[in-house]
């Protein structure tokens, strides 16, 4: 052990402090990129996919039910930027944190574009937004602690779920929401690439009863942001 005021010993006395303020540096970090992403205040890096789509009129029951559901798809996009900001954080792996921080930038683009596409059939956002991001951003950092394979495994199926999810609102949506639809497309394109990412990084499948879980908290979240 060193001396007390030798070389070694002024270091490690150093390296404490800085190392606490590198975290509360990156937990600042976290906070106000949750922050703007509640607020709608990150714009999107890629023009939506129904940018040049000619606007189609919709009845009332109509704009109701696409709004509800791109409703749902924002709620999901909240919490799928969260999953892995969250997962980034606790990663130890720097390739597999860059592989992460990237796929988030895209869920970011999803974010902007149900966002705008909520408003354009005039409706809002999910009430509970902090909630879908602070208890994914959890999710994102314990799965991120788990290693890897099972940290991955995470993605790979959350990414699955998302696409049959997506599937799904592609079925209910009115036939004459071109918007939405071509907004969907893209999405379900984008997660199937994240998932594919995930397993080539060494993702691996979970066992059935986590992924039974998943599938009924993804579940309880949309029933409560279709309404709420």
């Amino acid at each position: 052990m060193p001396a007390p005021g030798c070389p070694e010993s002024r270091a490690a006395t150093i390296i404490g402090p800085m190392a606490i303020v590198h975290l509360i540096d990156a937990l600042l970090t976290e906070i106000d990129t949750g922050l703007r992403t509640l607020a709608a205040a990150t714009p999107a890096t890629r023009p939506s996919p129904a940018a040049d789509l000619a606007a189609e009129p919709l009845s009332a029951s109509d704009q109701r039910a696409g709004a509800a559901l791109m409703r749902v798809n924002h709620a999901g996009e909240v919490a799928a930027q969260a999953l892995y900001r969250g997962q980034a954080f606790t990663t130890r792996d720097p390739d597999i944190r860059k592989s992460l921080l990237d796929a988030a930038l895209e869920e970011q683009d999803h974010l902007a574009w149900c966002h705008q596409r909520v408003r354009e059939l005039g409706g809002r956002t999910s009430l509970f937004g902090p909630v879908w991001y602070a208890g994914s951003f959890a999710l994102g950092a314990a799965a991120g602690l788990l290693g890897t394979p099972k940290g991955l495994g995470f993605l790979v199926e959350t990414e699955r779920q998302v696409e049959q999810h997506l599937t799904g609102h592609l079925n209910r949506l009115p036939g004459s929401d071109l918007a939405s639809r071509a907004i969907l497309r893209q999405m379900q394109s984008d997660e199937a690439a994240h998932g594919g990412k995930a397993r080539d990084l060494g993702g691996t499948d979970l066992p059935p009863p986590v992924r039974a879980a998943m599938r009924l908290v993804a579940r309880v979240m949309t029933t409560v942001a279709q309404r709420l």
